[in-house]
């Protein structure tokens, strides 16, 4: 590299340099940006020493208030009011207080009180926008709006900051979604901000309401949730406090309930996004306290308007998927149905092409949901049945086997002679053309449908408030009997699907273990493993007790039908003509060059290397003794 060239580089370095400094915030600049950061941790900080202290009003005593020389000081004087956008689905109750939000109701849904879900209402919830100025900062959250151009689907919110200047929060609610379109837009504010200006903060609050008559069931599916751009869908933890820090720019953010969610999605995205989740304690009203703080896109000459939309709906899969249509950015798929949380990839997969669409298609016929659960459950066990029926048939070609086993072990009494007794074994079995390993294939194969419709249940709003038989709500847990003091695990009820789960499990054990004392062979199981088998049922009504009483219903049902499928097939298995089908394979087979495969070969390959290996053992040792 010759003299002129780093000369070239050099200048071009300095021109870099010298650009990046002139277009960086100065000093002063900087330290109003970090006064903006500050109070708004302070306005947390206190809205947290206020909620501990149990003091209802929270946010007025972390008021942010403008001196009289502000252009804000008038903004900063007023009265609460409110303005009511409405659809057929939703009504939201906007205050004149921060121009927010400040309730939201769903008119489809209703709450255990028999009234439509509220999501969140006064306190519940605050949306405060933070924009760092050239003298002074703007805070939004106690500074009170004009509303403009309103109707029941529209409304304008200004935030007045002197003659012609001002900023703009548009509200527009349009029929049949619970989406609504929500912009931000400067007016005459570029010499209020520095031409640095390209963000501002958001800092959303809300405590979540329990909803649901289970509250440990229900905090257990709460979650807040976020989207990685062109990535995953992330979430904190469900079960305890947690906090994250997003590892790239955000879509959306949502507070999620189980079946309900407050969510925000912004079309310029967010940066530099952290969350936080707090459960609350039982007997509070609440769930979780979410807090999410955020950057923004903002422009403060006006030119272009900051763009988000608010979904205050259901956690439903199709609505959720037909929302995705009205959403700002054709070019990405926001894919807001996964706030609808159908398990790991496989098992979402056939959640979302299998389950879903055959559970719509049975609901829609009008049926009592109970009956869709029967029926869903029907179709499965005929999905599963070929696996089913292989795995039976696996089991009762050993049991007619049996026999022939049972003369290989009196061959073979002794413990040193076990791995010729099992090499035999397997050659018995593959002669006979069966495998010990072919029932298991089958029922790992039935294990992702079972899984499936695991995660499924509890998150189908459709069942929310669907009564069956006794059970009120099939979202939740049937308590026919509550003494209404906790117990250990058990909780203060005892639900009835769940008891009649477990006795059908300890039915279905006891039988799988009668016909598998006629397969083993002669084999003794141990004591222990029978008491694990049987405790298994037992410790159900445990985990489950206060799982909704749809799970429970469907693993009830399941589990009968699952019983009289294998009494049928026993009963219509004739072992005499199934030993005579396997032997006349057999000689069949006589003819043909035989090779052992799978468990046989290796368990021949490795007598051969025992042999092998007590072949040479013996040769040293006679060597030693010529020696």
């Amino acid at each position: 590299m010759d003299k002129n060239t780093l000369i070239g580089f050099a200048l071009i370095g300095l021109v870099l340099i010298g650009f990046s400094i002139y277009n960086g915030p100065t000093e002063e600049e900087i330290a109003r940006a970090n006064h903006l950061r500050d109070s708004i941790q302070q306005v947390n900080q206190e809205r947290a020493a206020l909620e501990a202290a149990g003091l209802a009003e929270a946010q007025q005593a972390a008021a942010y208030t403008p001196d009289s020389t502000s252009a804000l000081f008038s903004a900063s004087q007023g009265n609460e009011t409110f303005v009511t956008l409405k659809n057929n689905l939703v009504e939201l109750q906007l205050s004149t207080k921060g121009g927010r939000v400040s309730k939201a109701t769903l008119a489809e849904y209703n709450g255990q009180d028999g009234k439509p879900v509220v999501l969140f209402d006064g306190d519940d919830m605050s949306m405060n926008f933070a924009f760092s100025g050239k003298n002074e900062n703007i805070l939004t959250e106690n500074l009170y709006f004009q509303p403009l151009n309103v109707s029941d689907s529209t409304v304008t919110m200004r935030l007045q900051a002197g003659e012609g200047r001002y900023i703009d929060f548009n509200y527009y609610l349009p029929d049949n979604l619970y989406l609504v379109d929500f912009t931000i837009k400067a007016e005459g504010m570029q010499h209020f901000f520095t031409p640095s200006t390209k963000t501002m903060d958001l800092n959303w609050y809300q405590r979540t309401r329990q909803l649901e008559k289970g509250f440990s069931f229900e905090q257990q599916f709460s979650s807040l949730t976020y989207r990685i751009d062109n990535d995953d869908t992330e979430h904190l933890n469900e079960r305890a406090e947690d906090k994250e820090e997003a590892e790239g720019i955000v879509n959306w953010i949502a507070f999620k309930n189980q079946f309900f969610s407050s969510v925000i999605i912004a079309e310029q995205d967010f940066e530099e996004a952290s969350f936080k989740s707090v459960p609350q304690k039982e007997g509070s009203g609440y769930l979780k306290k979410y807090t999410a703080n955020t950057e923004a896109f903002f422009d403060p000459t006006g030119k272009e308007s900051t763009n988000f939309q608010l979904y205050f709906g259901p956690n439903h899969f199709k609505t959720l998927q037909a929302t995705n249509d009205f959403v700002w950015g054709e070019d990405k798929d926001p894919e807001l149905e996964n706030l609808v949380y159908l398990g790991w990839p496989l098992i979402r997969w056939i959640n979302r092409w299998f389950t879903i669409n055959v559970f719509d298609w049975l609901s829609g016929w009008g049926l009592n949901m109970g009956i869709v659960i029967l029926l869903m459950t029907i179709i499965v066990k005929i999905v599963v049945y070929p696996t089913t029926y292989k795995s039976y048939m696996s089991s009762a070609k050993m049991r007619v086997l049996k026999p022939y086993i049972d003369e290989i072990n009196k061959k073979y009494p002794n413990p040193e002679d076990a791995m010729k007794k099992n090499q035999e074994t397997m050659a018995l079995y593959s002669r006979y053309g069966v495998s010990p390993m072919g029932g298991c294939l089958p029922m790992l194969i039935q294990m992702p449908v079972y899984i499936a419709l695991f995660n499924f249940v509890p998150n189908a709003i459709e069942l929310r408030g669907q009564s069956f038989l006794w059970a009120k709500d099939l979202s939740t847990y049937d308590d026919v009997i509550n003494w209404g003091t906790d117990i250990w695990l058990l909780g203060d009820h005892l639900s009835l699907f769940c008891l009649l789960f477990s006795v059908t499990n300890i039915l279905n054990t006891w039988y799988t273990m009668r016909q598998q004392k006629d397969t083993m062979a002669g084999q003794q199981q141990m004591p222990g493993m029978k008491i694990m088998m049987y405790a298994m049922p037992v410790m159900f009504i445990f985990f489950f007790n206060s799982y909704s009483a749809g799970l429970n219903y469907y693993y009830f049902i399941s589990g009968l039908i699952g019983i009289l499928i294998m009494i049928v097939l026993r009963k219509t298995t004739d072992d005499k003509t199934l030993l005579a089908k396997l032997e006349a394979r057999m000689e069949a087979n006589k003819s043909k060059p035989r090779k052992m495969t799978g468990m046989a070969a290796k368990l021949e390959a490795l007598q051969k290397q025992l042999e092998e290996q007590q072949r040479l053992q013996q040769q040293q040792q006679q060597n030693r003794n010529k020696r």
